[in-house]
C-alpha cells in the first residue's frame, strides 16, 4: 500500500514538471520569469498557501491517528487472510495482526472493532505493525476490576489444562479457572474444555500478585437455582421425573432432576436383590423415576426405580402352595438362614432349623453357599405380606419316624461328639438324631467336674440308649453303661475291716489321700494317720490300712493305720484278763488280789495313752 501512494506522488510531480515547461514555452519570457515557481521547480513540489496548509493539518489532525509507540486506538478489520488480520487505524498504511492473537474470538469478522496496540510504526515494507494482546493487556485489568465490581459476565477463551484446573484468557489475561469451578457437577475429562470460548464470572481478584480467579459454576449454579425453586414447586408424591445418574454410592444412586438432587436407595433400585447400584445404572444415565417421599423443604428426596414395575409378587403363579417344591437360587447368607430367589424379585427363607433334622447348632453356611441352585419345599406363603419360608430337610425322610426301632432302649451304638455343656455331652447317632449324655454318666470311677476333661468335640464314643422320648424327640445317652461297673469288684475286695497296703499319695487338709489303685482314692483322716509309737505317717511312708468305710454310691472309701495296732492292744488286754483269771483259780487268792492285778494293768494302758496324747 505504502509503495503504491509513493508511485502516484512520483507520477503527479512529473506531470506538473511537464506542465511547467509546456506553459513557460508558451508564455512571455519575461512575464514567465516573474510568475516562474523556483520552489516547485528545484524541489519538484508546488508551494501550498498557508490558509491551504493549515486546512490540509487539521483535517490530518482529525482523521488520522498518532502512531506514536505504545499507544492504543481502536482499528476496524478491513480483510482476513488464513494467518492475518489487516486492521484500518485511519493511518497511512493499514496494519497487520496474527490470527492467533483472536484464538478466543474465533467468530472475527471484516467490519468487527478491535483495540490494538501500535507496535511498530512502519516495517520494511512500510506497514504497522501492531498489537492486539498488549492492547487488550494494558486495558484488561480495568475491564476485569469492572466486570467483578458490578458481577457482570464476562467472555474466556480457555487455552490449556494446568494442575488443579484451567487457564482461561479474559481480556487478554491469564486467569485460573479452578476444577471445582467449571461445572456443579464432578468432571471427568477436562481436555473437553480446552480451544472453547465460554462465559465466566470473575469471583476473585489478587492485585499484589495480579491474580484472577473466573467461575463457570457460578453462573450455571444461578440458572439453576432459579430451575430448582420451580421445580421444588411443583414436586408431589407419585409424580414421575426423568433425571440423569449424577453419582453412584455403595447405598444407593444420587439423580439430578434438573438442578434437584434425589436419591433412590439401593433398596429400591429393583426388587431382585442386588449387591452394587452399577448393576442397575450407570454414570449419566437418563432414567425414569418416582418420588416416594420428601422433607417440609423438599431438600432431601427420596426416589423410587423398582416402583415403576409390577412387584415380581403380583406376577407369582397362583398354582404354588404350602407343601410344593421349588426350585430357587441362593441370593443371600445369614447366621441364622439362607433367602432363596424362586422367581426374579420374590425370595423365601431357609431357617438354619428347617436346613437339616439335626437339633445341635450350625450355620446356614454349613449347608448352602450363595450361587447354588437348591431344591426346596414351601412351609408357609403369604402373598399379601409378600413373605414364603421354604425348607429343605423335607426332602428326606424324618428319622425320627422308626426311631424306637432303630434305638430302643438298652441298645448299643457308636456317636460322634458335636458338642457339650457344663451338665454333659451331645453325641450325634446320625444325622437329626442326637442324644444327650449327662456327665455322671462318663465314667465309674472319675470325678469330672466338666465334660472337657473326658472329651473333645469330634471324639467317637460308644453309648447306651437310657431312655427314649419320641414325642419330645429326645434320647438319653450313658457312656459308662458299655462297660462293667468295677465298683461292684470293689465292694467286696475293699469290704469292711479289711486290710490292705499302700503308701500316703498326698497330705491334705484333714488328713491324707492314698491310691490304692487307679480308681480307689482312700481318705485318712488325721487321727488315723498316727502311729504306734505316737508320730504320724508321712508323705511316700507305706503302711497297712484298714478299710473303716466303704460307700459305692458316693465312691467314697476312708481307711485307718491306727485301727491296726489299736485293736492288738484291745485283743493283749482281753489275753492278760483271761490269763490273770486262770491264775486266780488256780491259786484261789482272794477277790482283794485279783482286784489289785486288774487295776495295775488298767493303770498302765491309761499310762500309754497319756504318753501318746
Amino acid at each position: 500500500m505504502a509503495e503504491e501512494k509513493t508511485t502516484v506522488e512520483v507520477e503527479e510531480t512529473t506531470e506538473a514538471t511537464q506542465e511547467t515547461k509546456v506553459e513557460a514555452q508558451a508564455q512571455d519570457p519575461k512575464e514567465f520569469l516573474e510568475n516562474f515557481d523556483w520552489d516547485k521547480y528545484e524541489q519538484g513540489i508546488e508551494r501550498v498557501d498557508d490558509s491551504k496548509l493549515k486546512e490540509f493539518e487539521s483535517l490530518v489532525a482529525e482523521n488520522f491517528v498518532d502512531t506514536a509507540d505504545e499507544e492504543v486506538v481502536q482499528g476496524t478489520v478491513v480483510y482476513l487472510t488464513e494467518r492475518e488480520a489487516i486492521i484500518d487505524i485511519n493511518a497511512k498504511s493499514e496494519g497487520v495482526i496474527s490470527l492467533n492473537e483472536f484464538r478466543y474470538n474465533p467468530d472475527l469478522k471484516v467490519g468487527d472493532k478491535v483495540e490494538v496496540l501500535i507496535d511498530i510504526r512502519e516495517d520494511k515494507s512500510g506497514q504497522l505493525v501492531l498489537s492486539h494482546r498488549k492492547a487488550r493487556t494494558i486495558m484488561a485489568w480495568d475491564r476485569v476490576n469492572a466486570a467483578h465490581d458490578k458481577e457482570e459476565i464476562v467472555s474466556g477463551f480457555v487455552k490449556c489444562r494446568t494442575k488443579g484446573g484451567m487457564i482461561v484468557d479474559v481480556f487478554g489475561i491469564e486467569a485460573f479457572l479452578p476444577g471445582s469451578q467449571i461445572d456443579v457437577k464432578p468432571i471427568r475429562d477436562y481436555d473437553q474444555y480446552v480451544n472453547k470460548t465460554m462465559e465466566f464470572k470473575v469471583v476473585k481478584i489478587n492485585h499484589e500478585f495480579k491474580n484472577v480467579v473466573v467461575s463457570h459454576k457460578a453462573l450455571i449454579e444461578a440458572d439453576i437455582e432459579e430451575q430448582k425453586k420451580e421445580i421444588i414447586g411443583q414436586l408431589e408424591k407419585g409424580q414421575v421425573l426423568e433425571g440423569v445418574v449424577k453419582n453412584i454410592t455403595s447405598y444407593g444412586v444420587f439423580i439430578d432432576l434438573g438442578g434437584v438432587d434425589g436419591l433412590v436407595h439401593i433398596t429400591d433400585l429393583s426388587w431382585s436383590r442386588i449387591n452394587h447400584p452399577n448393576e442397575v445404572v450407570e454414570l449419566d444415565q437418563k432414567l425414569n423415576v418416582v418420588i416416594l417421599d420428601f422433607d417440609e423443604n423438599k431438600s432431601r428426596i427420596q426416589l423410587g426405580l423398582k416402583q415403576l414395575e409390577k412387584h415380581p409378587w403380583d406376577a407369582l403363579s397362583e398354582d404354588i402352595k404350602i407343601g410344593d417344591k421349588v426350585k430357587g437360587k441362593v441370593v443371600v447368607i445369614a447366621d441364622y438362614g439362607a433367602f432363596i430367589e424362586v422367581a426374579e424379585g420374590v425370595e423365601g427363607l431357609i431357617h438354619v432349623s428347617e436346613m437339616s433334622w439335626s437339633t445341635h447348632l450350625r450355620s446356614a453356611q454349613d449347608f448352602v453357599k450363595v450361587g447354588d441352585e437348591v431344591e426346596a419345599v414351601v412351609l408357609t406363603l403369604d402373598r399379601e405380606d409378600r413373605k414364603m419360608s421354604l425348607g429343605i430337610k423335607q426332602l428326606t425322610p424324618d428319622p425320627w419316624t422308626d426311631i424306637t426301632s432303630k434305638y430302643p432302649v438298652g441298645s448299643k451304638h457308636k456317636g460322634i461328639v458335636r458338642n457339650f455343656t457344663n451338665f454333659g455331652v451331645f453325641v450325634e447317632l446320625e444325622e437329626g438324631i442326637d442324644g444327650l449324655i449327662y456327665i455322671s454318666d462318663l465314667s465309674w470311677t472319675k470325678k469330672i467336674k466338666h465334660p472337657s476333661e473326658f472329651v473333645t468335640v469330634g471324639d467317637t464314643l460308644e453309648v447306651e440308649v437310657l431312655e427314649l422320648d419320641v414325642e419330645g424327640r429326645k434320647l438319653s445317652l450313658g457312656h459308662k453303661q458299655t462297660t462293667e461297673n468295677p465298683w461292684d469288684k470293689y465292694e467286696t475286695e475293699f469290704a469292711l475291716d479289711t486290710v490292705h497296703k499302700g503308701a500316703i499319695a498326698e497330705i491334705v487338709d484333714k488328713g491324707a489321700t492314698i491310691d490304692f489303685n487307679e480308681d480307689i482314692v482312700a481318705f485318712v483322716p488325721s487321727r488315723h494317720l498316727e502311729k504306734e509309737d505316737g508320730k504320724k505317717l508321712v508323705k511316700g511312708e507305706e503302711a497297712e490300712f484298714k478299710i473303716i468305710e466303704f460307700n459305692k454310691e458316693f465312691k467314697r472309701v476312708v481307711a485307718s493305720h491306727t485301727a491296726i495296732f489299736r485293736e492288738e492292744e484291745q485283743r493283749n488286754v482281753k489275753a492278760a484278763v483271761k490269763k490273770a483269771a486262770a491264775s486266780a483259780d488256780e491259786a484261789k487268792p482272794t477277790l482283794g488280789d485279783a482286784n489289785e492285778a486288774l487295776q495295775a494293768l488298767k493303770d498302765k494302758m491309761e499310762a500309754n495313752d497319756k504318753k501318746k496324747k
